[in-house]
Order: C-alpha cells, then structure tokens, then sequence
C-alpha cells in the first residue's frame, strides 16, 4: 500500500515538475503554449430550439504516445473537469465518457483514451427565447495529459457561439455525433449482484448466452472497490458473466462500473449485495481475436435476427391482426391487378410493418439510454394508450360488421380492401402496432439479446420482427400461384368480413377488461363512455352514407374530439394496482427478490412466471395449464410454490429482473428444483404436462 503510493506521488511530482520547467500548456486560441491533448468544442446543431436540448462534444486528440484518462481515471491520473459560463437558463448536462482502454505503467493502472477521442454532454435551452437570439457557450476545462513517463496538467479555454433557431441538424453533423454516441457505453438490462469474500471481489452480471462476449473487463466507477492493477478473470456461466478479482476495502451498498463486452462495446451497470454462482467457462484472449470489428458477433446477431423473424410470423394469427391480414390478402382474390401492383403493395404492407417495429424499437432503446427499465410493449403499460387501442379496434370491428364505409378512416375492411400502395401500408401499419401487447415464443431471448446489442444491430432485430410479420403477405404478392389457391370472389366475402369482426369485437372486450384492470372502474367507465360517443359518430356516419349525403363523414369529426379528450384524462387508479395485486395474490405469492432467496436457499422448489392482462400469450397459457387443476394438485402434492410477478402496469424491479434473464417483455416462465441453484427458463408456450413433469 504505502509503495503504491509513493509510486503515485512520484508520478504527479514528477508531472508537476516537468509543467513548471516547461512553458504552460494550454489550449486557450491564442494562448503561448503548445498544448499535449488538442481540445475542440463543437455543437452538433449551431440553430438549437427554444425550450429543447442540444449535443456539445469536447472533441479531444492527444498528440502520438500521449493519453487522457476516464472518469474513474485508476491508480492515477485527474477526470475532465469543466466550468461553463452560460447565458441565464441554460444549463450543461455531465460529462459523457466513451468505454477506455487500460494502461499499466510502472505498476499502476490506468484507465485511459490513447486516441481521439469525444465527451459528449447536453446543452439545455430555456424556452422563451426569441429566434435569432444568439447564445454565447464558454467553458474551461482542466485535464491532464500523460505519456508514460511524464504528466502534465493542462487548460483550455473553448467558446463556441449558438443561435436560437429551428434546432436543424445537417446530416454531416448528425452522422459526425452518432458516432460519439455510439461510442459511449450502454445500459444493461438488468441489476448485477456482487459478493466480497476472503479478500475477492465477485460479481454476477446478466447476459444472454447468445451475446458474443470478448474483451472483457470490468472498469468501476465506485472507488476502493477493486484493487485496479490486479488481474481480472471473467466467465460464462448459463445467462450470466462472473467477474473475480482482488477486493480492496470493505464492501460498499452499491458498486457502479462500466463492463467492456468488446473493443469499444461496453455496458453501464449497477451491482447490488447477492448471491453469485460458481465461475463458469473462462473467457479469454482467443475470444477477442474473432472480434476485431468490435461489435457483438455476427452469431448472435443472426440467430437474433432469426428469433424475431420467426416471432414476427407467428405474430400474425393474433386475433386483432389476423381478420385485417386475412382481407388485405381476400382483397387480391378479387382480381383486376397487375404483377407490378401487386408486388409495389407487398412491398408497401412490409415497409408499413417493418417502420412501426422500428420506430417502437427505437423509442425502446432510447427509454433505455435515458436510465428507464422500460421493456417490450411499454407502452401498453400506459391505460391511455390501453383506451385507444381498444376505440381502435372497436371502430375496425364496426367497419368489418358493415356499420359504416369509411376509407377516409384506412382502418378495418376500408383498408385492407383499399387498393393502392398507400392503402397497404397504413394496412401494415396498423397491424404492427395492435400485435405488440405480447412477446410470443421465439421472440423473447431475441428482443432481450436487442438490448444488449449495438444500436444498428438492435434495430435490425426489431426490423427483422416485422419482417417476420410481413412474409405472408410478401410470399402471395410475388408468388402468384399462392394467389391461385385463394378462393375466388362472391358473396362469401361479405359473409366472411362480418364473420371476422367478431375477434376485434373480442380484442376491443379484453382492451376494456384491462383498462379496468388499469384504472379502475372510473376509467374502464370513462373508456365505455368514449367507445359509446364514437359508435355513435360511427353509426351517424353510415346512415348519411346510406342516403347518399355528401360529406358523410362529419359527424366523426366531434365524436373522435370527445373520444380523445376521455383518452387523455383517463385516470391509473391507485385503487386497480392494488386490485391488480390482490388478483396476483389469489394465484401465487407475488413475486419478490428476496423471498425468492429464501425459498432458494430452503431449498423449496419455485415456479415463477411473468405476466400482465394485456399478454395475449401470457393469458393462453395461463388459462390452458398455469391454472389447471391437475397442475394445482401437483404443484401441492410436490410443495412447489408458485411466485407471480405481475407486469401489467409496469414494475422497474421485475422490468430489471427480466433483463436479468436476457427477456424485454412478458412472458417468462422458470423454476427452481429443491437443490436450488440457477433459475431454469421453461418454454414459452407451455402444456399442463410441462408443468406436471416439475413436479416429478
């Protein structure tokens, strides 16, 4: 300890040393001394908007054989450090620090940046500000420069000028800072859980066994946890990597860090006290040769890849989605289409498929990179959202039953059997946003494994879960035999479209029983109410559509206004989320960490499930084995308790748990055998056998 010290005393002695001999070295413009590390401010939007926020970058270049040095900055060494001068309202966000590289010199640890390197932060503006007002940004940072056998302290004084404008964004700048985003590390899914024990440090952090792992190491951002320079061993066990190294200090509440899965790749966490399993298969250099683009495998982005398509396929015979798909693909039976048509609206279904899936996985990710623990289907989690899907498919149900002709609506049997590419993609559209209430079989480990991945290739897997979902209808757009087999056109048709409103009038019903579940009986009340002021709306509409009215449609016009003033007011009721854990209770103990310790350590066998009402796959299974009465006797006769963890109104603790488990959303099912140890995932589709066979 006290060698180690001297050494780090040295080290900046020395630095100081060498910065008095040598004429200052800062990089203020103008300034005498020639600067070790360049610094640079630059704004990835000169014109930002009143009352938004905009990206600064520190844009730092050190000279050959000179280093920055990270946050955390190890043995030795100084973080950046700013002090802004900021027009009144605006305010700089912290520091961003890309994922370091690590440096030993003379026995000490340094987590370093050898290269240019960029730090971005976030720049709010107030609202109120007048365009053309010109915002002038200075700031002084201090951070030293090393080489490895010398340090010295340096400055620089930036300034940049900002206009307050439309917050335009040229594409240069835009791919310019995408690039420094990308660099920076992501959020993991889950919690971590560490141990000190007999002078190590052993950490259990959560990663899908298909996530390509190499490189690892772990870089803390709490202190005195870790001796820095000891060496690290990292390994896989099942869904999860062990860290192990030397514990310096007694063990804090919390432990913060940052672990590098690959060159450049690396993911923020938090590690909490708790059990950590026994090392796994070591992962070691040989891993990292395979990896030199520093990105996730192309493995694991392909078998992902490959989950959400098949996922996405089987997405199509929910029944919100199947009656649109069904007449959207009815509507080629009936003739008077050319090759080239057809083909140019399977292209345009996809594309309307594939952006909806995108689109909501980017607001996924982008949750995620603000700290949220949001998950797939979040935004079901939301009762107003809840409302307007159920007014939605309310409205296609009374389309398809023939209560009105509204194509100006592109919704139920208007759209599908409206010809033309526009028509095909609001069809698509609308298919990928009432499919996403739950993650089907195959779909699971690949939407946790997106998370966990870069931001281009996790997009590529929720792109390819609409990809998934589109297939059918590209297979019947280019291949006209399958169109052949369609029946052809006659009064089944109109018979056949009455017929499929039935399940969007089953999906509006269930939309209704989980608002209520939501938000109680003061907002499924609200909810009825809404759906009753648009039907009439509706109804109004097709009676002037019968008599041949011109501008039939008005009526929908303050219908839809009330409906959606009901949307927005209502309520979550305190009063359903105690109801809705009552309910969890009546079937299982509710799922909580640390009984789940207890009945692990008791060795007790545990059958935990994840759910919420709005899993359409969640409820199957339930309904067909969870809560059948032979696997209740079995479960009984074998002590096997059933845990429940309730995702219907949104959970941080379970969202963590379910990243924990390589999932983004609901269902999960394990079990935990008497001799305890790790979890065991179960199928996601599941049979009264499957869960009988536990109790075996």
């Amino acid at each position: 300890m006290i060698a180690s010290c001297f050494r780090i005393v040295t080290l900046l002695a020395i630095g100081l040393l060498m910065h008095v001999i040598a004429a200052p070295a800062t990089a203020q413009p103008g300034g005498r001394g020639v600067p070790h590390i360049r610094a640079q401010l630059v704004a990835e939007s000169a014109v930002p908007r009143s009352g938004a926020t905009t990206t600064l970058a520190f844009v730092m270049t050190p000279d050959a054989g000179w280093h920055g040095y990270w946050k955390n900055p190890g043995d030795a060494g100084v973080e950046t450090r700013a002090t802004w001068t900021l027009p009144r309202g605006v305010t700089a966000g912290p520091i961003g620090y890309p994922v370091p590289q690590t440096l030993i010199v003379a026995g000490l640890m340094n987590f370093v940046y050898e290269g240019r390197y960029a730090q971005p932060l976030t720049l709010t503006i107030p609202a109120g500000l007048a365009k053309g007002t010109t915002l002038p940004i200075r700031v002084r940072i201090d951070y030293l420069a090393c080489t490895r056998e010398i340090c010295v302290p340096e400055r620089a004084d930036l300034s940049t000028v900002l206009t307050v404008g439309d917050g335009a964004v040229t594409p240069a700048a835009r791919r310019v800072f995408d690039g420094y985003r990308a660099a920076l590390p992501k959020p993991l899914g889950g919690r971590a859980r560490f141990a000190v024990s007999g002078g190590r440090y052993r950490m259990a952090v959560p990663m899908p066994a298909s996530v390509r792992v190499a490189d690892p190491y772990f870089f803390p951002l709490t202190d005195r946890v870790i001796d820095y320079a000891a060496p690290q061993r990292v390994s896989r066990q099942g869904d999860a990597l062990i860290v192990e190294t030397v514990a310096k200090g007694a063990a804090p509440a919390v432990v913060t860090g940052v672990l590098r899965i690959a060159r450049g790749v690396g993911l923020t966490l938090t590690a909490v006290p708790g059990s950590v399993p026994a090392a796994g298969v070591a992962i070691g250099a040989a891993d990292d040769a395979t990896d030199q683009a520093g990105s996730a495998g192309l493995g694991t982005v392909l078998a992902a890849l490959g989950g959400a398509m098949l996922g996405g396929l089987l997405l199509n015979v929910m029944p919100c989605v199947f009656p649109i798909l069904s007449l959207k693909a009815l509507s080629l039976a009936r003739g008077g289409h050319d090759e080239r048509t057809v083909r140019h609206e399977a292209l345009a279904y996809a594309a309307g498929v594939i952006l909806v899936c995108v689109a909501l996985g980017a607001v996924l990710l982008t949750l995620r990179a603000g700290g949220s623990a949001a998950g797939w289907a979040f935004q079901l989690q939301d009762p107003r959202i809840i409302l307007l899907l159920m007014l939605l498919t309310a409205a296609i149900g009374f389309n398809l039953a023939g209560l009105f002709e509204l194509p100006a609506i592109s919704g139920g049997g208007a759209l599908a059997a409206k010809r033309g590419v526009g028509g095909a993609f609001w069809t698509g559209a609308l298919a990928a946003f009432i499919a996403t209430p739950c993650t089907g079989p195959f779909m699971g480990a690949a939407l946790g494994a997106a998370l966990v991945l870069p931001t281009l290739a996790a997009l590529a897997v929720f792109a390819g879960l609409g990809l998934g979902m589109a297939v059918p209808f590209l297979l019947l757009g280019y291949i006209p035999r399958l169109r052949a087999v369609l029946p052809r056109p006659g009064a089944w048709m109109d018979v056949l479209r009455r017929v499929l409103a039935l399940p969007m009038f089953a999906t509006a019903l269930g939309l209704a029983w989980i608002l209520g579940r939501q938000a109680g009986v003061d907002g499924m009340t609200l909810g009825l109410f809404a759906a009753m002021l648009l039907t009439i709306g509706l109804w109004w509409v097709g009676v002037r559509q019968a008599g041949g009215q011109t501008r039939a449609w008005w009526p929908l016009v303050p219908a839809t206004a009330a409906a959606l003033a009901l949307v927005v007011i209502v309520p979550r009721s305190v009063d359903a989320v105690g109801a809705t854990a009552t309910s969890t209770a009546s079937t299982g103990v509710p799922f909580d960490r640390v009984k789940l310790a207890a009945y692990q350590a008791a060795g007790t066998p545990v059958f935990l499930y994840f759910t919420a009402d709005w899993c359409l796959t969640c409820k199957v299974n339930e309904k067909g084995a969870i809560e059948r009465a032979e696997v209740r006797d079995a479960f009984a006769k074998a002590g096997i308790v059933t845990m429940v963890g309730d995702w219907t109104n949104g959970d941080a603790e379970i969202s963590r748990f379910l990243g924990e488990h390589g999932r983004s959303g609901v269902p999960l099912y394990l079990f935990s055998g008497k001799s305890g140890g790790a979890l065991r995932v179960l199928p996601q589709v599941l049979t009264p056998g499957t869960l009988t066979a536990l109790a075996r």
